[in-house]
Formats: structure tokens, sequence, C-alpha cells
């Protein structure tokens, strides 16, 4: 890490524990936004990272840019600066400058929005369901398709009609509907729709792996702090050996989500490596199903209260667990690639 990175960590630990309280963080759950921290880390140019200057972007590297994600994962920043990041890669891939504004990316694989030629402009049509923080937005990148291929557009969310909905961490999962919405011409972009897909799939899954690693150590760092400092029969919970079970486990789980993500990040320095990826998704999840229950069996029923803050940590990791390919799914997808080696190509492939 340089030290660069570690100013930058300093900075962004002290942002998320100053601001992402106990109460901030149940306040947003409730639907209410949390514009202080979205304002904090825009004036310090945290929305942009890994974005050139020459369009509008604070510079930096992806690993910065992902450190950044496993802070905000580790005290649960509810607000869509994955989303945000994910979209302004995108949006520089395509030459365009960066944005400061929440932004929503609506594709759908399967019923993919259609644009249709209207006069001087487009207009798009379609639904995409679960959208992370849609209500919030201040733009979409819709990604869908016209006569003759896929294109990509920015555009203003003010013509979507929002169904609101959650997941288990209460964060925005939105359904939202585009029936002939306005698309400037200028803000219209030919894209190959199958990469797009494909660099959204695997920089989620990076993203939210990053996050999911933040939270599990923020989880073992709330487990050891309560068992030394709660007492049963006159000494504290760590000293039993149950407990030194528990705590073990969590801290190798944790081991293992840290060093799987970082590797993860590592090999996608240029660009998501899908391998790594994948790796680092599976482990991570499998961490997230070992490390949420055995907290909460160790804390006992406190861990279960609503003015505990260790639930706000377990619904996260369990909930991010699904989003961006399970591990059943990244598990099928490295072994499609098992399939394609040449033979005795098995070695090389896991120890590179």
């Amino acid at each position: 890490m340089t030290d660069l990175t570690k100013m930058l960590v300093k900075s962004t630990t002290k942002i998320m524990k100053d601001i992402c309280t106990k109460e901030f963080i149940d306040e947003a759950e409730r639907g209410r936004w949390a514009a202080e921290l979205w304002e904090v880390l825009s004036e310090a140019g945290m929305l942009t990272v890994a974005v050139p200057e020459e369009l509008d972007g604070t510079g930096g590297t992806f690993a910065e840019a992902y450190e950044i994600l496993r802070l905000a994962g580790k005290y649960a920043a509810p607000i869509p600066l994955a989303e945000t990041y994910m979209g302004n890669w995108i949006m520089a891939d395509l030459g365009l400058a960066a944005t400061c504004e929440p932004l929503a990316i609506l594709a759908n694989e399967g019923e993919p929005f259609q644009f249709k030629k209207e006069g001087a402009g487009w207009s798009v049509t379609g639904k995409a369901r679960s959208v992370p923080w849609g209500r919030h937005a201040r733009l979409l990148l819709v990604l869908g398709e016209t006569e003759t291929g896929s294109v990509l557009a920015l555009m203003s969310p003010t013509e979507a009609k929002v169904t609101t909905g959650q997941n288990l961490a209460g964060e925005p999962r939105d359904t939202m509907v585009l029936e002939a919405a306005p698309v400037a011409d200028e803000h219209l972009f030919a894209v190959d729709a199958r990469q797009v897909h494909s660099r959204l799939l695997s920089t989620g899954a990076l993203c939210r792996s990053v996050m999911m690693a933040g939270a599990l150590e923020r989880i073992a760092e709330l487990t050891v702090k309560y068992t030394t400092e709660r007492s049963q029969f006159g000494r504290p919970l760590h000293r039993f050996q149950a407990i030194q079970h528990h705590l073990a486990s969590l801290a190798g789980e944790t081991a293992a989500a840290n060093t799987a993500a970082s590797y993860a990040v590592a090999a996608s320095r240029r660009g998501p490596d899908e391998k790594a990826i994948a790796m680092a998704k599976i482990r991570i999840n499998e961490a997230a199903g070992i490390v949420a229950p055995v907290a909460h069996q160790v804390h006992g029923a406190i861990g279960f209260t609503h003015e505990h803050v260790l639930h706000q940590c377990t619904r996260r990791v369990l909930a991010w667990r699904d989003e961006w390919g399970t591990e059943t799914q990244w598990a099928e997808k490295l072994a499609e690639q098992l399939m394609l080696l040449e033979e005795n190509g098995l070695w090389p492939y896991l120890s590179e």
C-alpha cells in the first residue's frame, strides 16, 4: 500500500466513522437520503476515483477505489457508491465526463430496453427490477437496443416510474419503468451489449466482494470487543474455550475473505479479472454464511435486537451474498472455464 493510499484510507475511515452512526443508518433504512455523507465524499473527490482528470475525475487507481468501497462496506455506508463508480468507469470508457450525482444502472439481459427514433431524438421503453438506489438516482445509465444495434443512454430519471422495494439490509432495490421516455440524440452511444453486461457482472461482483470483506472485518471486531467486555461466571467471555473456538473461526473466515478480495483487486488492476473475481465471490459468500450466524451465537440475544449495531453488518453481508452472482452461479462460470482447458492445463490455471 502506497503512502497516498494510506492517507486515503485514513481520511475515508474518519469520514465513515464520524457520519455512519447507527442512528444515521437506521434513518437511511427508513427511506431518508444520506445527503450529508454523499456531499462530504463529493467535496473530498471520492466519488470519481479511477477516472482520469481530463474526464473530470479525481484520478487514482482502481485499487484505491476498492479500498474506499471496503470501508463503505465496513461502516455500512447507505449510499450508491459502488453503482456510481461502475457507471463512471463505463462512461470513462466512452470518453464521457464523470459525474458526482447518484447514479443507477438499468440493464436487462433477457428483456432489453427498447429505443425508438422520435424526430431528432429517441424514446426508450422497458422495465428493470431490483435497481439499487433507483429512487435516489439523479442520473440513469440505460442499456438497450435499437433496430440497428445495442446502445447505452445517459438520461434523467424524471420520466421513470418508481415502485419502491428493499433488500434484507433495508437498502433500496426498486422497480423502474420507462414508457417512451425521451433521450437526446447526443446522449445515446453505440456499445457491445455483451461486453457491457460482462463488465457489469464482473465489476459488480468485485465491488460487493470488497464491501463484504469490509463488513466481515467489522463483524469480527464487534464480536471480539463484546467478548472482552462481557463477563459470565466471573470471567470475560473470551476466556471460555467454546467462545475461543468461535473467535478462531471468525478470524479465519475474515482473513480468508480479505485475502480473496485483495487478490481479486490486485488481479484487476487494468480491468476485471473474471477468474480471480469468481474465486473471491465464492470464498467471501461462503465466509458470510459462516461468520453471520457465529457472530450472533456469540452475542446471544442482544445481537438480534434493533438497539445493537451487529445486525446492520450481518444483514448486509447476507443481502450482498445474493447480488451480482451467488457462489453457485460463479462456480458454474469457473467450471465452464475449466472445461475449456487443454491437456495438462489445470495446474497452471490453478497456480497462476
